[in-house]
């Protein structure tokens, strides 16, 4: 197993975006000795289209990163894109992924954007991927509004019962006993691209408003507190994220040898506003910390 080091990462930036590829929304997961990274791949094609993917890339030391493998299919009217996170059910990995449809060129995704999820066994071949009734079975999906950016969390008091927060009027949130029959429970303020640690007895939500990320805590996943704290990390330093830093996930890796913090992967767009560059130049970064509080970075 590779000796990990994070002072042998030299740039902030782990995936370099261009002006025909951009990387956002990432995910991150570290098992069997391996940090496997899965984000939106925008990919602007020679003669303009755009296309969004799924796709993974992955490390043994947060250095050298493997080239994508993209996991889903091109296709526009679906845009499988921002996976939310990776969570081990039964016998199986599972994640969480919108689809964000733009079949005209639309530059964000239209009212059809749902949350879906895949399957694997082995962290790299995933399966079809599966619309989630979030609003219940008695919805028709046609009537469950915009939702994007899921994230899939456990209930530290009640085992076996599965949250999956999205955006939609801020934050909204639907729990599953079997991820498959859901019943929505309403909806709190907050940004986009919500991340949800457990620590302790409480939970700890990181979202992401107009700039930066945003920090939230919670006892019960119901009542959240909104902190005063908003993480811009190097932001003023960094032409590559001058424009926007967002969709912040933290990685707990206290019992890693070699880490023993918390790890951020974050994306980051600029110079200009992601307004005006949404789909190119965007970067993946990384950020560490010991108390969620205090950040470095390389």
């Amino acid at each position: 197993m590779t000796a990990l080091n994070l002072n042998l990462i030299q740039s902030p930036i782990l995936l370099h975006g261009n002006k025909h590829i951009g990387y956002r929304d990432p995910a991150a997961i570290y098992y069997d000795g391996v940090f496997r990274l899965y984000y939106t791949l925008v990919e602007t094609e020679p003669d303009g289209q755009v296309f969004m993917y799924t796709a993974m890339s992955h490390s043994v030391d947060l250095v050298t990163w493997s080239e994508p493998t993209r996991l889903t299919p091109r296709d526009r009217s679906l845009n499988y894109s921002s996976p939310g996170n990776i969570i081990r059910y039964k016998d199986r990995w599972v994640m969480c992924l919108q689809t964000y449809p733009r079949p005209n060129g639309e530059k964000y995704g239209n009212e059809s954007s749902r949350i879906w999820s895949m399957e694997s066994t082995d962290l790299v071949h995933w399966t079809v991927p599966e619309l989630l009734l979030l609003k219940g079975d008695q919805v028709p999906v046609e009537s469950m509004g915009r939702m994007i950016d899921p994230y899939l969390i456990e209930d530290k008091d009640e085992p076996g019962k599965w949250w999956c927060f999205y955006k939609q009027n801020g934050v909204s949130h639907s729990y599953s006993h079997d991820l498959i029959h859901w019943t929505y429970c309403g909806n709190e303020s907050a940004g986009e691209n919500v991340c949800i640690l457990k620590d302790k007895d409480q939970y700890i939500m990181f979202h992401s408003p107009e700039n930066g990320i945003g920090i939230m805590r919670s006892f019960d996943l119901k009542n959240w507190n909104h902190a005063d704290a908003l993480l811009t990390l190097g932001q003023q330093d960094w032409d590559w994220a001058r424009g926007r830093i967002t969709a912040g996930f933290v990685l707990d890796c206290r019992l890693v040898p070699g880490i023993q913090k918390f790890l951020m992967f974050f994306h980051g767009t600029g110079p200009e506003d992601e307004r005006v560059i949404f789909d190119t130049h965007a970067c993946i970064g990384i950020a560490w910390s010991d108390d969620l509080v205090e950040w470095q970075w390389p």
